[in-house]
């Protein structure tokens, strides 16, 4: 960019007064600085079902050479919470709200129920246009699908490569439930057939680098990359599998495999970026949406628990932040407390807009995160479940649970040689509530509600002051209505 400079006529830059030439040179210098502040380019990666012990930068077992090098160069998140299970986080990271506060509490939109996120919440990627963002989704939705309106490009994006519904085959496309089968995998909202027999993991990650390759750098880019991988079924091409050859359960060896290949398509999107120069002013966040399922062979030690449950090993989700220039501080394990709706108001910040909703409950971590900062967050909602009243809260350093925490409630080993990952569960009987202290106890072993009933009632209270705006759980029946092979063997929109 170049500055022209003109002087009134007969004055000369040696007769200037030395103020006004000071107060030029600022003007110009503060134009320029301005010009090239840029909003951040967002790449938001999401790992479907990873356990907290599957990556290298916590398990030498685990092959994650990329991930862990982003990961030890930006910051490692150690208290960052997502949802039980899949649609709820995804409502998560796109409203901002607790599922209890958008209908979606009780579990994931299967694919023959009209489930959906309510049209009346701004969707992530709604907002970002407002501030001039591209914005792309490639991967899984699973937010609702039974109308148009509630698909990717009628919530915020302008693009979509992936599938709406979960758990399909990673190679056919495939989805079966309910006695109904259909394949799903979709281009904006035409059926995507281009992909069928090819590697999930694989379609996905080249067409993140052809958005990355393609983008205008002068345009800010918020790239959603909701990954299938490592969900069941449990399928990977061989030469990952290879990879993995010291370990010796077949299961586990699959899963690390598919690991392994979710890793190498995360380092060709970051080198992408780094081809593109997009990564200069990039914010790049990696989270998995809930704990892992140790029957499906992942694993949360040393966590409690797994995925569909609410011990710590169903809900601290493993996660990292990485970016080249933003980051304050980096190289370093944050314990700050965050929770997946937090993701929305920190983007939106980073992004240069403000948050104008009064009741969302994510608050921004832009200082945390950006800064090093501490947590803007003391307390939060686990999930308060509509049909059984199962509930966990956080306040500080203590969590309580009323209920069963769900059907997986022990520390799962490590599977070996010649052993199950599917492990048998322990038989557990819980007493009405449970407390715990997260901070010196994060493995949940010592329940402290019989030494400190005080403490109990005093959670029992913010418990209660938590559920005063709980909404009815929305999951309608199943409908015949969503049978693909009235649209052509497709899980289709067009049935609510």
């Amino acid at each position: 960019m170049s500055i022209e400079i003109k002087l009134l006529p007969n004055t000369t830059a040696s007769v200037m007064k030395p103020v006004q030439l000071v107060a030029t040179v600022v003007l110009i210098l503060v134009f320029l600085n301005g010009s090239q502040a840029a909003s951040p380019h967002i790449v938001f990666i999401v790992a479907d079902d990873l356990g907290w012990n599957d990556v290298g930068f916590r398990n030498p077992q685990v092959l994650t050479p990329h991930l862990d090098k982003l990961a030890k160069a930006g910051v490692i998140l150690n208290s960052s919470y997502v949802q039980p299970v899949c649609s709820p986080s995804r409502n998560c990271f796109m409203t901002g709200y607790f599922p209890y506060h958008t209908g979606l509490q009780d579990g994931i939109i299967r694919p023959t129920s009209p489930g959906f996120v309510p049209i009346k919440f701004t969707f992530l990627p709604q907002k970002l246009k407002e501030l001039g963002y591209s914005t792309h989704a490639v991967g899984k939705w699973h937010v609702g699908f039974c109308n148009i309106k509630y698909t990717p490009t009628y919530r915020g994006f302008d693009t979509f490569v992936g599938y709406y519904t979960g758990a399909e085959d990673y190679y056919r496309h495939i989805k079966s439930y309910d006695n109904f089968s259909g394949y799903d995998l979709r281009f904006n909202t035409s059926v995507y057939t281009e992909a069928k027999g090819k590697y999930s993991t694989h379609v996905f990650a080249e067409r993140a680098v052809d958005i990355i390759k393609s983008h205008d750098k002068n345009t800010p880019l918020y790239l959603y990359l909701p990954f299938q991988a490592v969900h069941a079924p449990l399928e990977v091409p061989p030469e990952y599998e290879k990879l993995n050859d010291h370990i010796h359960n077949l299961t586990r060896r699959t899963y690390c495999g598919m690991i392994s290949a979710l890793d190498e398509a995360v380092a060709n999107i970051t080198n992408a970026l780094e081809e593109t120069g997009l990564i200069d002013n990039l914010l790049l966040v990696f989270t998995t949406d809930n704990g892992g399922p140790f029957h499906g062979a992942a694993n949360n030690l040393p966590l409690r628990g797994t995925k569909a449950t609410l011990w710590e090993g169903g809900t601290k989700g493993t996660g990292f932040i990485y970016s080249k220039t933003l980051l304050k501080k980096t190289g370093y394990l944050s314990t700050g407390m965050m929770h997946a709706v937090d993701w929305y108001p920190t983007l939106v910040e980073l992004a240069g807009g403000e948050n104008t909703d009064p009741s969302m409950d994510g608050v921004s971590q832009y200082d945390m995160l950006i800064n090093g900062g501490p947590s803007k967050r003391n307390e939060f909602v686990y999930n308060i479940y509509d049909k059984t009243n199962s509930s966990a809260i956080r306040y500080g350093d203590l969590k309580l649970m009323r209920g069963s925490p769900g059907p997986h409630n022990g520390w799962f080993p490590l599977p070996t040689s010649g052993e199950s990952s599917d492990t048998q569960d322990s038989q557990y009987q819980f007493p009405p509530y449970m407390l715990y202290n997260i901070t010196s106890d994060p493995t949940e072993h010592f329940d402290l509600s019989a030494k400190y009933p005080e403490l109990v009632t005093m959670m029992k209270q913010r418990l209660e002051n938590w559920e005063k705006t709980r909404v009815p759980a929305y999951q309608p029946p199943n409908d015949p209505k969503s049978n693909p092979d009235l649209y052509g063997g497709n899980w289709s929109p067009g049935w609510c």
